[in-house]
C-alpha cells in the first residue's frame, strides 16, 4: 500500500473500556486531521481481574475487528492489554504497527529525570504486572521505581469527581502511602488511562518540583512520529471522523466516556459490535 492510500485510514485503539478515550483525546489533538475508530470492550472488563491468556485472547480478538476498518496503527490504550499482549499483538497485526501506552510512559518519565526516582500512580493489576518498573529499568538501570496502587482514582475519574476536597484527601493519602521508607519521587507517571483526568490535583498535591508524565501525551508524540516515518500522515485540512464501537452498555459508554473525551456523547453515538 502506498503512502498516499494508506494516509486517508484511520488509526484503531482500542481499551478494555472507556479509559482509553483520554489517549484518543491526546491524539486527536495532537493529530486533528486523522480518522480514527474507538473499541471498548466493555462487555469483559476489567481486564485486570483475568488470566494472562484470557487478556491476550480478549485483545486479539478486539484487535481483529479493528482490522476489519483498514486501520492503519493501532494503539493499545490499556495498561494491562499492553503489558500482558503487545509482543502478540503486533506479530498478529504485522505489518500495521503496534504501539501501547506503557513504554512511551516510561520513556518519557526518564527523560524528565534521569537516573531519578519514579513513582507510578497505577491500577492494582497495572502495579502487580511491573510494566512499567521494567519498562523502566530497561531505559534507565539507575532509575529507582515505585509502583501504588491507586483504585479510588479510577472511581473518582468515572464519577466525576476529578476537583475538590475529597480527590484531594484521597490523592494526597495515596502520596503519603507511596513515600514512606525515605522514598521521595522526582516523578510521577500517570499509569492509567483515567488518571489524566486528576492530573490537576495531583499535580496540586505533589508540587511543582516533581515531573508528572501523562502516558497518553506522549503515546500521541510516537503515534504521529511513527505515522511521519512511514509517510502516512493524513493530509488535507478538515478534522478527521471518530467512530466508536463497544461491546456492551452504550448508554453508560456515552455518560462515563464523554467525560474522558471532553465533549458530550450519547447512546446514538456508540455501536455496539461482537466479538
Amino acid at each position: 500500500m502506498t503512502a498516499d492510500n494508506s494516509s486517508a485510514l484511520p488509526i484503531g485503539v482500542f481499551d478494555s473500556g472507556v479509559g482509553g478515550l483520554t489517549v484518543l483525546k491526546a491524539i486527536r489533538a495532537a493529530l486533528p486531521h486523522e480518522n480514527f475508530v474507538y473499541l471498548g470492550d466493555t462487555a469483559r472488563l476489567p481486564y485486570g481481574t483475568k488470566s494472562p491468556v484470557s487478556i491476550t485472547r480478549y485483545a486479539m480478538q478486539a484487535t481483529a475487528k479493528l482490522v476489519n476498518h483498514d486501520i492503519k496503527l493501532l494503539v493499545v490504550a490499556c495498561n494491562t492489554a499492553s503489558a500482558v499482549a503487545l509482543t502478540a499483538l503486533q506479530k498478529q497485526m504485522a505489518p500495521i504497527p503496534v504501539l501501547g501506552v506503557v513504554e512511551p510512559g516510561a520513556t518519557a518519565a526518564v527523560a524528565a529525570r534521569p537516573g531519578g526516582s519514579h513513582l507510578v500512580m497505577a491500577t492494582e493489576a497495572t502495579v502487580r504486572l511491573g510494566a512499567y518498573r521494567h519498562a523502566i529499568s530497561r531505559i534507565d538501570p539507575q532509575a529507582a521505581v515505585r509502583e501504588q496502587s491507586c483504585e479510588l482514582l479510577v472511581a473518582l475519574a468515572e464519577e466525576g469527581w476529578t476537583t475538590g476536597s475529597i480527590a484531594d484527601s484521597i490523592v494526597r493519602r495515596y502520596f503519603d502511602e507511596a513515600e514512606d521508607d525515605d522514598f521521595k519521587a522526582d516523578s510521577i507517571i500517570l499509569g492509567c488511562t483515567h488518571f489524566p483526568l486528576l492530573r490537576d490535583v495531583i499535580t496540586t498535591v505533589v508540587g511543582d518540583d516533581v515531573a508528572v508524565v501523562d502516558s497518553a501525551i506522549t503515546t500521541a508524540a510516537v503515534v504521529r512520529d511513527i505515522l511521519a516515518g512511514n509517510g502516512a500522515l493524513a493530509t488535507g485540512s478538515r478534522c478527521g471522523e471518530l467512530k466508536l464501537l463497544a461491546t456492551d452498555g452504550a448508554k453508560r459508554f456515552a455518560r462515563v466516556g464523554g467525560q474522558f473525551l471532553g465533549e458530550p456523547l450519547t447512546a446514538d453515538d456508540v455501536q455496539l459490535v461482537d466479538l
